[in-house]
């Protein structure tokens, strides 16, 4: 029997980890279970993107292996209201179906209470999904209580971190002014005698070591059980020497009946201090790490709230996430369209500039497609839904947006490596730095060797390492996104910047890809040409042939029906009309079949160098006459493509067209080559010639012919209003369908590489700086932990410099 080898995705929302070493070794545990094939953690995201075999290992497994690492897996719970249930059978049926959903963790129903009590991740699964599902048993369900949402779950750990911060502030308060007022600067500083007391220092600093600090010393031993280091252990060492040995101090000066107000120099501030300071960086990294998320906020923002269906030929306003698959919805003057759906009756105009960016409002009317989100502009539609819930197209932008957010850049690979094997390292010049000042510089200071050892230890916490890369991919494809720019994972985000060669594939993407006929030469009867090229051209779904149909068409000619049609890619089509066989074509075709057009090889030639695309047409073998269609240029197309030019990119225009109504088209937006007369099959071989030269090569098509050059490209870019089947093949999809984009997506890739590069930079640059500077006894650990704080900090704010990037027009 063989099994599903199917390969599966999983998001996890995990809590516990304080720096990037937490996440590293979440990661690695993760990569070492039986059929996982890839796990990538986000810090700043706080979640685990996982890549497994179901039939080899589970998310539950998953989760034990996180838990035994010292994480946690964060759960959502909902209670649902059963209605329609009759006997026991009822309840376990419902229990079974709920616990086989994807993404549902644990669910219990109880018969008794007709309620059903569920655990779940909110990443994979909505209440609304579970719904559905009860429903379609034949029960009901209704949410009564839903805990565990992740906005709602951000706001509560904010608020339990300034609770935190606050108690911790005002404790350690007294035991900074007392510090302070030993500057030989601010001696004239007022400083009560009980402050100085160090009795009333322990009471002080006690809660803030043991209780508000008790954090890092659960993180720290959970790392230490698992043979790693993290953020924790610095901390955890660091304020737990100085406490330590101040207490000493204490019991000492107590033993020898030391004044009553007066003690010896003790280091309570320095631990109480150094908490405080800690707790101060956490808080505002996890207010900025807040807004590196806007950007799906902003997607998520737009979808409509509620939506009203026609069920039972009653009108009822219902969630938007009740909304089923074939339900008949009403779109209102002003409203948003829920869902994805077909207009069934009505004709109105829609704002579809939240996905596309074109201002103008698009006409619809039965038949057409409308897409949810979009606004209704000024007449009733009555529309079929053909996508709901995470299928619209909204959702999916959301979700690349997701996906591309929770991803891993090549680059942070570095930073992962330096920040698994920092804390060791760190660990170990403390101990040295402490054993030379002790032994050799300041011989039997213990307090002085103590307090360069703890700089060290503060100085070296990685936290700002681990934030500096997935802060930036975050914030830079949030505003990718809200440029129409979808990147689908960091490593495209950073492979674009790279790209020095660009491949426009020509019809829609260069041109609208909506050509129009322009020629008809004929010697003989033009109206029965006509009939007989448009019966045949009917069959095929080329936007030539359908150019050719639409214009005979509006000349209010019926076409006769085809007996037999073929198409032959890169050379046209041969059909049969009644009882006559039609070629129509490029001159290879007539080479081909033997036809002998030459006599029309100038009159052709001159429509080509006039930009338009001729065809030849013969009937029985016999050349009878010509047809030509012109695609008109995007109006945005000049203007990119000076744009690519300027930033130091050849730009390269390939085709199946012949070679002079390609350049013709090339000549008129600026390209300097082009490659012509390429079948389909060709231009994936064309796109590895240039990468064998060396060049890093970005292919630009909308087209199922260009998916194998989409995909053999370094990175492949699908015009957003292109063919699924391309934007599936590609790593950017440009939402707004014109060429404008591309410059935009290689900008916001450079702009955000060179603020990865900043942050590593500021990261790497701050600890290797900072530690030199503690050994020498340069750097008070007060200070060290200012300084730490404030460079987690002052990375994520520059991230979100990302966010306010302006592109020029």
């Amino acid at each position: 029997m063989e099994t599903n080898n199917i390969e599966k995705q999983t998001s996890l929302q995990l809590t516990g980890m304080t720096c990037a070493a937490c996440a590293n070794r979440i990661e690695k545990g993760l990569n070492k279970l039986e059929g996982v094939s890839e796990a990538n953690v986000n810090f700043a995201l706080e979640r685990a993107s996982v890549s497994y075999d179901p039939n080899k290992t589970s998310v539950a497994k998953m989760e034990e292996s996180i838990i035994k690492l010292g994480y946690g897996v964060t759960k959502a719970e909902v209670e649902l209201e059963l209605v329609g249930m009759t006997c026991a059978a009822c309840a376990l049926k419902i229990e079974k179906t709920l616990n086989k959903l994807p993404g549902v963790s644990h669910a219990t129903v109880n018969f008794a209470i007709e309620s059903a009590h569920v655990e779940y991740n909110s990443l994979e699964i909505s209440v609304a999904d579970m719904q559905k599902r009860v429903e379609r048993l034949g029960y009901k369900a209704v949410a009564k209580q839903e805990q565990g949402d992740p906005a709602e779950r951000r706001q509560k750990e904010i608020t339990r971190q300034k609770r935190t911060l606050i108690v911790s502030a005002i404790l350690s308060l007294p035991l900074l002014w007392a510090m302070v007022s030993h500057f030989s600067f601010t001696s004239w500083i007022w400083l009560p005698d009980l402050f100085m007391n160090p009795w009333f220092q322990l009471a002080l600093s006690t809660p803030v070591q043991f209780y508000i600090g008790r954090q890092f010393y659960i993180g720290a031993y959970k790392a230490l059980r698992n043979g790693s280091a993290n953020m924790d252990v610095l901390v955890a060492l660091g304020t737990s020497a100085a406490y330590f040995y101040s207490l000493y101090l204490t019991i000492d000066w107590a033993v020898a009946g030391g004044s009553i107000h007066h003690g010896p120099e003790m280091y309570y501030e320095t631990s109480a201090v150094l908490i405080t300071l800690v707790l101060m960086g956490k808080l505002f990294e996890s207010l900025a790490k807040g807004r590196t998320s806007e950007a799906i906020k902003s997607l998520m923002g737009l979808q409509a709230k509620t939506a009203l269906v026609v069920r039972d030929g009653q009108e009822m306003n219902i969630p938007v996430d009740e909304v089923n698959t074939g339900d008949i919805v009403l779109v209102r003057p002003g409203d948003k369209v829920p869902v994805d759906g077909e207009v069934l009756e009505g004709i109105s105009s829609i704002d579809e500039s939240m996905l596309t960016g074109e201002s103008l409002p698009v006409e619809k009317k039965t038949g057409d497609a409308v897409i949810g989100a979009t606004i209704n502009k000024n007449g009733m539609l009555r529309i079929r839904a053909t996508k709901v819930g995470k299928d619209t197209a909204l959702a999916q932008i959301i979700k690349v947006v997701e996906e591309a957010q929770g991803s891993k850049a090549p680059i942070q690979r570095v930073a992962d490596v330096i920040s698994g094997i920092f804390v060791p390292i760190v660990v170990g010049i403390a101990v040295v730095a402490f054993l030379v000042w002790y032994f050799l510089v300041t011989p039997g200071d213990f307090a002085g060797a103590l307090e360069k050892a703890i700089a060290i230890l503060v100085i070296a916490c990685p936290c700002a390492l681990g934030l500096a890369t997935p802060t930036s991919i975050m914030a830079g494809s949030g505003r990718a996104a809200e440029l129409g720019i979808l990147f689908k994972g960091g490593e495209h985000l950073e492979q674009t910047h790279k790209i020095n060669t660009i491949i426009l594939d020509k019809t829609g993407t260069v041109t609208k890809g909506k050509p129009e006929l322009t020629d008809v030469l004929v010697e003989g009867d033009e109206l029965e040409f006509l009939r007989l090229v448009g019966a045949a051209e009917k069959n095929s779904e080329h936007p030539l042939a359908e150019a050719i149909v639409t214009g005979i068409k509006e000349r209010n000619i019926e076409l006769p029906s085809t007996e037999i049609f073929e198409a032959i890619p890169g050379y046209g089509i041969k059909a049969v009309v009644e009882g006559k066989e039609l070629l129509i074509g490029t001159r290879r075709l007539m080479d081909k079949f033997g036809v002998d057009a030459t006599q029309s090889y100038e009159q052709m030639s001159k429509l080509e160098e006039s930009g338009k695309t001729a065809m030849l047409v013969a009937i029985n073998n016999e050349f009878v006459g010509m047809v030509a269609v012109a695609d008109t240029i995007k109006e945005t197309s000049s203007a990119a493509v000076s744009r690519l030019k300027e930033m130091g990119i050849e730009v390269i225009m390939i085709t199946g067209d012949n070679e002079r109504t390609a350049k013709a088209i090339a000549a008129q937006v600026g390209i300097d080559h082009v490659l012509a007369e390429v079948l389909p099959e060709g231009k994936a071989e064309e796109v590895k010639k240039l990468q064998a030269q060396g060049k890093k090569v970005a292919m630009v098509g909308d087209g199922i012919n260009d998916a194998p050059a989409l995909a053999t490209a370094d990175i492949g870019m699908a015009i957003g209003t292109g063919t699924d089947v391309a934007m599936e093949a590609a790593d950017v999809t440009l939402m707004r369908g014109d060429l404008s984009s591309i410059p935009d997506a290689i900008y916001m890739s450079r702009k955000t590489m060179t603020n990865i590069k900043q942050n590593l930079f500021w990261a790497l640059g701050y600890n290797t700086l900072g530690i030199p500077i503690a050994v020498i006894g340069l750097l008070a650990p007060w200070v060290a932990g200012a300084a730490m704080a404030l460079s987690s900090v002052s990375v994520v704010l520059n991230a979100l410099r990302l966010q306010r990037v302006k592109i020029r027009q």
